[in-house]
């Protein structure tokens, strides 16, 4: 099973950007983790990211019809892309929203999400850990969409 993992702006500052709400640890030692995880579990897992809003929109066109699960951390587009809302809508695999922290504790802004009517699960304020429990829990969840 194919999953991609798709993460957006600023997301490549982990580690150093706002440790005290994104934790310490670096979107390169997330991806590790995903993939070991992810290899130790039947996944093939892709990690993508990206600050530009039209990258992520043609990865999840390219994801069309080649991969089963999309998991989608789009960041600051979360609360501002129609254009990934409909790109996901677009891809009819399994669907996560993932979240460091959990949106809706912090500005109001960041309280509308423009992910979440196209996805089929969302997972928020787990800190980066977040990750690992999507990655564990996807084989179960795909083998009962399919």
């Amino acid at each position: 099973m194919k999953v991609i993992v798709i993460n957006g702006p600023n997301l490549n500052l982990l580690g150093t950007r706002e440790p005290d709400i994104y934790g310490h640890e670096t979107l390169a030692d997330i991806a590790a983790g995903c993939q070991e995880l992810g290899a130790a579990n039947g996944l093939d897992v892709q990690f993508k990211q990206s600050n530009h809003e039209g990258e992520i929109v043609e990865w999840i066109q390219q994801a069309i019809n080649s991969v089963d699960a999309i998991v989608i951390n789009a960041a600051a587009y979360t609360h501002t892309s129609v254009a990934i809302h409909d790109a996901l809508r677009a891809f009819s695999g399994y669907k996560v929203e993932l979240h460091i922290s959990n949106p809706h504790l912090r500005e109001s802004f960041r309280h509308v999400s423009y992910v979440s009517p196209a996805v089929d699960a969302v997972v928020a304020g787990l800190g980066t850990a977040g990750y690992a429990h999507v990655i564990e829990m996807l084989p179960e969840l795909l083998n009962d969409a399919g």
